[in-house]
């Protein structure tokens, strides 16, 4: 199948648009019919502000099969404005990085159940 917008081989139905949190959220009520909508949408702002806050405080979250979210530092350098080549001050900065697992990787490359 492929993917919508990107032009590229999807893995699963609907591949090329993005999940949206609240899609995550009616996705999760709709196969467990026996919680309540807003206990699952308290559950996935929890999750998502405690990875949040654990990158924050410059912790590694890993989830076993899925993967590990880190952060990576770049130091500050001097860069080149392609148009005039002169030399341009880019401060430091830290920068969100996911690592897939292999569970997830393998699921990703047909060699997994889904």
């Amino acid at each position: 199948m492929q993917g919508a917008s990107t032009g590229k081989t999807a893995v699963g139905e609907g591949a090329g648009d993005p999940m949206i949190k609240s899609e995550l959220v009616q996705k999760l009520a709709d196969e467990n019919p026996n919680l309540f909508h807003r206990d699952i949408e308290k559950i996935v702002s929890i999750l998502f502000d405690e990875i949040a806050g654990a990158l924050v405080r410059g912790d590694r979250v890993e989830l076993r099969g899925f993967g590990a979210f880190s952060v990576k530092h770049r130091p500050e350098r001097v860069g080149r404005n392609p148009r005039t080549g002169e030399p341009v001050p880019i401060d430091e900065k830290f920068s969100p990085f996911f690592k897939p697992g292999k569970e997830l990787r393998d699921r990703l490359n047909g060699g997994g159940k889904k």
